[in-house]
Parts: C-alpha cells; structure tokens; sequence
C-alpha cells in the first residue's frame, strides 16, 4: 500500500477500437475521483473491465461502481475481505 488511494484499470481490448477504450478508461477515472476515493483510504482498488461496460452509459458506470465501493469499503470490513462486481 502506498498510503494514499490508487486505482488500476485493466481494459481488454474485446474487438474495441481505442477510442472507446479510452472513452472508457476516461469515464471510469472520473467516477473513481468523484465518488471513490474519499471512500477508499490507502487501498489500492484494481477494476478489470468487462465486456459489458462498453456498452453501458455514465449513469450506469456510476451506480455500479458507486454500489460495489459501497460494499468494499463500507465501515467494519476487515482488511483482508474483498468484494467482486460485475463491470
């Protein structure tokens, strides 16, 4: 850990051209510093992106992320417990 909260993101490129990879990379940074991070301490949070997710809007990038942060980092969980999502 580094202290501060960092975030990965692993973005295949499931017959996407870079645009889109990079729409999606840009949009789910932007919910990360908006809504994540306050939450998230000094863990590292690595999101491995679906192939769902290209299709899916900001909204919806933003209520999935903003549930499964919910449930991560939510007050009284261990260190050691880790949640899985869908995205």
């Amino acid at each position: 850990m580094a202290g501060h909260p960092r975030m990965g993101l692993i973005v295949p490129k499931f017959q996407s051209n870079a645009v889109a990879r990079n729409r999606l990379r840009r949009r789910l940074s932007e919910i990360w510093r908006r809504e994540i991070r306050t939450l998230q301490g000094s863990c590292d949070l690595l999101i491995r992106i679906r192939k769902e997710a290209y299709g899916a809007t900001f909204a919806e990038l933003q209520a999935e992320l903003g549930g499964l942060a919910q449930g991560i980092f939510a007050p009284g969980m261990g260190n050691g417990e880790r949640g899985t999502g869908s995205i």
